[in-house]
């Protein structure tokens, strides 16, 4: 089994992407070569590594025979494999797929030859669906990411729900943690999210993102914020997520 992690939402709007991307740079830094696969049909991945990458054929064109051949080095040393350009009639044939065989990923990415310290970085769509279904079945570790308000709160007993039934109990799972994006501790509502995130989730709390304009800035130029902008707020906050969850993927315990 690969190390995969996972990267999921209950609710659009969080910046998941974003932090998807930045993470496969950051564990990159952390010596773990790293590869980002995009599972979300909006296909957006590919531009907070390069607005060149993703031009080739992705992973809704994948099969059996060719899987690794769609991936492609970004300037980030991040292997990408995006989810590609495609008609609505070929998004709902390669969902069949997925439905049909709800490990097609985890066969797939068995068939790659990587190093045993490789990291593959999931992205998906927000909320329930076969993408995530795909992403939490193959997942060793896998993050919710929430904005510190209400609406995001309100989402994490369903997240924790399918935590429940498609993590918890495999013996290849070490754990999942909730990340905290677009932190602002000006904001009393903010503050007060936060907190009462710390009180249920504790340990599980990965790491607050800072509200940091630096990592918009780096979108705008198809860069990671940890290329764009090393010492940025932003770019330390993702820092240490990365080290909590390559701390994770090297722990001993299974089936948290």
């Amino acid at each position: 089994m690969k190390n995969v992690l996972s990267i999921v939402s209950a609710k659009g709007g969080v910046g998941k992407s974003t932090v998807a991307a930045n993470l496969a740079v950051a564990l990159h830094e952390l010596g773990h070569p790293a590869l980002a696969i995009d599972l979300d049909p909006q296909n957006g991945l590919r531009f907070h590594f390069s607005f060149e990458a993703g031009s080739a054929p992705g992973l809704v064109s994948a099969d059996a025979s060719n899987f690794g051949e769609l991936i492609e080095m970004t300037p980030s040393g991040v292997a990408l494999l995006s989810y590609g350009e495609c008609t609505e009639t070929q998004r709902r044939d390669f969902e069949g797929r997925l439905i049909d065989n709800p490990r097609w990923l985890v066969e797939r990415l068995n068939q790659l030859s990587m190093p045993d310290n490789a990291v593959v970085v999931l992205d998906t769509p927000p909320g329930p669906s076969v993408y995530m279904t795909q992403a939490l079945t193959a997942a060793t570790v896998a993050l919710t990411v929430v904005l510190p308000d209400a609406g995001s709160y309100v989402t994490l007993p369903q997240m924790k729900s399918l935590f429940d039934t498609y993590c918890i109990g495999r013996s290849e799972f070490r754990d999942y943690g909730v990340v905290v994006n677009q932190s602002d501790q000006s904001r009393a509502l903010s503050r007060d999210v936060l907190s009462m995130l710390r009180a249920s989730f504790g340990e599980r709390i990965v790491g607050r993102i800072h509200q940091d304009q630096s990592i918009s800035e780096a979108l705008a130029w198809g860069q990671s914020v940890l290329q764009y902008a090393p010492f940025s707020e932003g770019a330390s906050d993702l820092r240490v997520c990365a080290k909590w969850v390559s701390a994770r993927l090297s722990s001993p315990g299974a089936g948290r």
